[in-house]
């Protein structure tokens, strides 16, 4: 299993607040919005009625990294001081920082002296962990958004990934093929995503999964609309397939200590009033998250004595904390590890749609079954989408006046 989720603070250097707004304003122009919240997409978790779905539309799939979401911005940065360029990582939480030593050059320079800026790129950020012990921490690029100040948001995913590769990748990694003594001075290492068509589900299970699980740990799948846009917030093309057993919610989690009253030794101290007692097993009171920092009562979080042992055990703050809990078979929330790198717990909305995949849960097994029948379906749209192509050319050129006129089929 990979190393665990990478560190940001020892990756970047956050901005402080006054940077980081300007940043944000920044990214929301890039983007022809007003709002400045975290601008990545969001998916939605997988149940049983997105089989049907996965056979309705054209969907690439991907493993779904245990890594570190994160987008990545090429700004501009300030000539005179030396900085033309300059990269920020956007987390979750929408903080940015500083990646240095960054270099990403324009396509068909030699001299590798020309570089993007006004772009921005989604991805996670993983630590990968050799059979040999060595790490080496990758940023893995699944969307690009914007590309030198063009907005791709519109473009069918292929278009997108496929300018990313030919534009951004490609002479990315012909600056280190030819300087490849450069690549120890990299903070991390960029890569493409490997995705697969969505009826390549049992590759995935079978070779793909097992290998990285080794690298970098895996929890899931995630299935992408080839043909819908980008779109920020919760987008319901983006489908999160997890295994039944890791389907899990992020609460927000406040303890509820027994209270004492005084007795006699406590009043020979001068303790007068009750109070926590703060050696007993708390109750584990779970929150979500109903609307801005309004939060509602849910579950109880169940923790043996000896669980409660293991969590005073690392050393963080616990109450107030986002916990991420799984389901257990005896339906109680069990603990599954804090989520520090998240500020608010899952929204109501989120919560509902990760029960109906905890209740509806669809298995390995159910995505191998169907990926035949998924797999016929793409080839019949695929099909149909040549036929029509075929047939647009045989038309003759509209003519204006009895001028031939171009026809411009959009790409």
């Amino acid at each position: 299993m990979g190393n665990s989720v990478p560190d940001l603070d020892v990756v970047g250097v956050r901005a402080d607040p006054e940077l980081a707004d300007q940043f944000r304003r920044e990214v929301a122009e890039l983007l022809s919005r007003k709002n400045l919240n975290f601008p990545g997409a969001q998916p939605v978790s997988f149940s049983r009625r997105h089989l049907t779905e996965l056979q309705r539309e054209d969907y690439f799939v991907c493993e779904k990294t245990d890594g570190i979401r994160c987008l990545m911005y090429f700004a501009r940065g300030d000539a005179e001081s030396g900085s033309p360029e300059i990269h920020y990582l956007i987390d979750r939480k929408n903080e940015y920082r500083y990646v240095p030593g960054l270099h990403f050059p324009l396509p068909n320079d030699d001299s590798f002296q020309s570089f993007h800026v006004d772009t921005l790129v989604d991805g996670e950020l993983v630590n990968d962990t050799y059979d040999d012990g060595t790490q080496q921490l990758k940023y893995l690029v699944f969307d690009c958004l914007v590309l030198d100040g063009q907005s791709l948001m519109h473009r069918t995913l292929d278009k997108r990934l496929a300018y990313f590769k030919e534009k951004v990748l490609k002479p990315y990694n012909a600056l280190y093929e030819r300087f490849p003594e450069e690549k120890q001075h990299r903070v991390f290492a960029v890569e493409d995503k490997s995705t697969q068509f969505s009826y390549g589900i049992e590759m995935m299970f079978r070779e793909i999964i097992p290998k990285v699980k080794k690298i970098h740990g895996n929890d899931g799948l995630i299935f992408t609309c080839r043909s819908t846009p980008y779109r920020i917030g919760t987008d319901e093309h983006i489908l999160k397939w997890k295994p039944p057993t890791e389907n899990t919610i992020d609460f927000r989690l406040r303890l509820e200590f027994p209270i004492l009253e005084p007795d006699s030794d406590d009043e020979a101290e001068g303790i007068t009033e009750a109070y926590p007692d703060y050696d007993s097993l708390p109750i584990f009171h779970l929150f979500v998250l109903l609307n801005d920092k309004e939060y509602k009562p849910f579950d109880e979080m169940y923790v043996t004595p000896s669980e409660w042992e293991d969590l005073k055990a690392l050393q963080m703050p616990l109450d107030d904390s986002i916990v991420e809990c799984s389901k257990n078979p005896d339906g109680r929330w069990c603990f599954h590890r804090i989520r520090d790198d998240k500020a608010d717990a899952n929204h109501i909305t989120t919560v509902e749609k990760v029960l109906e995949s905890i209740e509806d849960r669809v298995t390995e097994d159910d995505l191998i079954r169907c990926a035949p029948v998924i797999k016929t379906a793409w080839k019949k749209r695929a099909q149909s989408e040549a036929d029509e192509r075929k047939m647009r050319a045989r038309l003759p050129a509209p003519r204006v006046n009895g001028i031939g006129v171009k026809r411009k089929f959009e790409e």
